[in-house]
């Protein structure tokens, strides 16, 4: 028996080799297209005419018709009326 030696069993070691395969996986996202209409005051101005009749009393005025004034023609000294 002394010629004989038990052997000794260690526990095993691993050698692992990772591989990697791709596998196509469908992934579905949503699209939602929103159509917005946005709405903006914009003023519109509308004219509303109004005539009015106005009566101006002058009294007499310096016509220079009768050698009143420095004009010489008849109503050419009477600025409301000339343009």
């Amino acid at each position: 028996m002394y010629g004989c030696v038990k052997p000794i069993c260690c526990p095993p070691q691993y050698c692992v080799r990772d591989f990697c395969t791709p596998r196509m996986v469908p992934v579905i996202q949503p699209v939602v297209t929103v159509n917005r209409q946005n709405i903006i005051d914009v003023p519109q101005p509308y004219v509303q005419e109004i005539t009015r009749n106005v009566t101006v009393e002058r009294g007499f005025a310096n016509t220079g018709a009768f050698g009143f004034g420095n004009a010489g023609a008849f109503g050419s000294s009477n600025r409301l009326f000339m343009r």
